[in-house]
This record gives structure tokens, C-alpha cells and sequence, in this order.
């Protein structure tokens, strides 16, 4: 081999090993994208469906209100999503406003000034200058993190986790349009529709009937209005208010299969903060199956324990089985 042919020879070694990092770097990237036991992944709204319908084994679900924020972690921002699931499979509550040029993102006011760098209404600004601004934390603390658009969310919610979308009705942001968006992602399978009256629950489900939407019933007529109005039951997940209701709330709501979410947020979140997690741990037994909550941690905290507990007594039960099957 002459010298130009070493040469060329070495090149092709190089690009080899680039391509091959290459490889090793997709493959490192899509083996992490599934790597999380939190994850959960729907093909389509009907597999969603069966996944949320109510039963007397269900699994106490977490709802992480505004995405799960803690310190260094904002809300409604895609890293705070992500931190949420290690902590459970939750489903990610989130908000949308619209921007001056017609884009949709991820915001709870109205106005930035509360969680971001900027000044002003939402929809005084374009999607540009809102992508140049920074999130703050709980704290108020300013993060490197970045507004992303309800598109963006919805590329990472696939594979990952369910999407609860509260659409800002009152703030002009169309239902047609977020609709859209979940159509052009085929996120069917993770994203629910957050609305708060029969009018716009039906408004939904004439424009998608394979959508899940939630909609807000406090008290018994507010159940009986919602089982009234012809949306299939296994299209609902019923938000029940921010304080526990009357029992019969919640047996109306499971008889016909749907689940139910206490919001636990403020009141009930600090209750919990300071007498401990037996305080979640009744919340789920009185009958709610979603806690919508501020602090995620803690909601996983009080599951875990509550599965630990009931695993050992099954086994206790077991054992004390088996000594009276050895002294037959």
C-alpha cells in the first residue's frame, strides 16, 4: 500500500468510526426514550380509553397540575413534564394560550409576567418574541428554560405520557385549532380535553367523537346533568372539584365507568404537607382515582406506601393460609 492509498485508507477508517458514533448516539437516544418505567404509550384515543375507564381494581392515578413545577423546575414547561415522571406515571396537566400570530403555547395567565422574563398579554406578542424569553420557577427564579408551543408537547408526549390539554376557552383559544394539532401529532392516544361546562363538552365532541375530555360536575345535579347529555361515558373522566364530594358523586360516576379527579391543589396539598401522605391515602379510598396535585412527590410517595402496606398484608394473609393448611 503506497502512501496516497494509506492515506485514503485512514479517511475511510475516520468516517467509518464517525457513522458508527453516529449509530451508537441514535440508538443511546431512542433506548433512553423508553427507558423510563413511567412511561405509557396509547396507539390510538381507544386504547386511551380503556386505560382511563373506572373499575373496582383501578390503579390510584397522579395528575401533575401545570405539569408537576418545584424549584428549578417551571410550569407548563417540557423539562418539568419529564421530572414529573420519575416520579410516577402521571398525566401531565397543562395549559394553552394563543399568540398574537395564531401559534399555540403552553401558558397558564393570560399575561408572561408571572412565569416568564416578559411583560404583557399573551396575545400582544408573537411566537418569536415569546421563544426568547426564559421561564421562572416557583420561586420566581429565572431558568434556561423556554416557552414550547403545544406542538412540541405533543411530539413529546407520544410514547411518554397522557396530555390533560386546559384549553383557555375564555381566552378566544379555539377548540378547532388544538384539535387540529392533536390530529397532525396523532396524539389521539395522549391527550384529554379539559373543559369546564356541558356546552363546550358537547362543542368537543361533535368536533372529535373518539376524544377523552374532562369536564368539571360539583354535585350530584352537575352528575346527573353530565350523564344526561349523550357523551359516552368511555369519551369522560369527570374533575370533581377541589374539595371531597358527596360520596355519591363518586358512585354515580363509577357506576358507569368513569373516572373520577379530585383537584388537591392549595387546600388539600397543604393539608397532606402537613399531616402526611395517610391524608392522599384517604382521598383515594373515599373514592377519588386522580389527584391533581401541586406536589407530585408526595402524592408518589403516599401510592407507593399504600401498595407496600397492601402487598404485606396479602402476604401476611397468605402465610397464616398456609400454617392453617399445614396444621389440616
Amino acid at each position: 500500500m503506497n502512501v496516497k492509498q494509506h492515506q485514503w485508507f485512514t479517511i475511510f477508517i475516520l468516517i467509518l468510526a464517525v457513522l458508527w458514533g453516529f449509530h451508537l448516539t441514535a440508538a443511546a437516544t431512542a433506548d433512553a426514550a423508553g427507558s423510563n418505567p413511567n412511561y405509557r404509550s396509547f396507539a390510538n384515543a381507544g386504547e386511551l380509553q380503556v386505560y382511563m375507564k373506572w373499575h373496582p381494581d383501578r390503579v390510584p392515578l397522579i395528575s401533575a397540575h401545570r405539569g408537576g413545577p418545584m424549584e428549578n423546575f417551571p410550569e407548563n414547561a417540557l423539562e418539568t413534564f419529564e421530572n414529573a415522571l420519575k416520579y410516577g406515571p402521571c398525566l401531565i396537566e397543562c395549559d394553552v394560550q394563543v399568540t398574537k400570530d395564531g401559534h399555540l403555547v403552553m401558558m397558564h395567565d393570560n399575561t408572561l409576567d408571572r412565569t416568564t422574563t416578559g411583560e404583557g398579554k399573551v396575545s400582544h406578542h408573537t411566537l418569536v418574541q415569546i421563544k426568547k424569553l426564559f421561564l421562572k420557577d416557583v420561586s420566581n427564579k429565572i431558568t434556561g428554560f423556554r416557552v414550547p408551543t403545544l406542538a412540541e408537547v405533543l411530539r413529546w408526549a407520544v410514547g411518554r405520557a397522557v396530555l390533560t390539554i386546559d384549553v383557555k376557552a375564555k381566552d378566544r383559544v379555539p377548540f378547532e385549532q388544538v384539535i387540529s394539532e392533536i390530529r397532525r401529532y396523532k396524539a389521539e392516544g395522549h391527550a384529554i380535553i379539559i373543559v369546564y361546562n356541558i356546552e363546550d363538552m358537547l362543542k368537543v365532541h361533535r368536533l372529535a367523537a373518539d376524544l377523552m375530555i374532562s369536564v368539571t360536575v360539583t354535585g350530584i345535579k352537575a352528575v346527573e346533568k353530565l350523564l344526561a347529555a349523550g357523551v359516552p361515558a368511555e369519551n369522560l373522566v369527570a374533575f370533581v372539584g377541589v374539595y371531597e364530594p358527596d360520596i355519591n358523586v363518586y358512585e354515580m360516576l363509577h357506576e358507569k365507568g368513569i373516572r373520577t379527579i379530585l383537584g388537591t391543589m392549595h387546600n388539600l396539598d397543604n393539608k397532606a404537607a402537613a399531616r402526611g401522605v395517610s391524608v392522599y391515602q384517604q382521598l383515594y379510598k373515599n373514592g377519588a382515582d386522580i389527584l391533581s396535585t401541586d406536589n407530585v412527590p408526595l402524592v408518589s410517595r403516599a401510592i407507593m406506601e399504600e401498595s407496600e402496606d397492601s402487598h404485606e398484608g396479602h402476604e401476611g394473609t397468605r402465610r397464616e393460609e398456609e400454617k392453617k393448611d399445614d396444621k389440616n
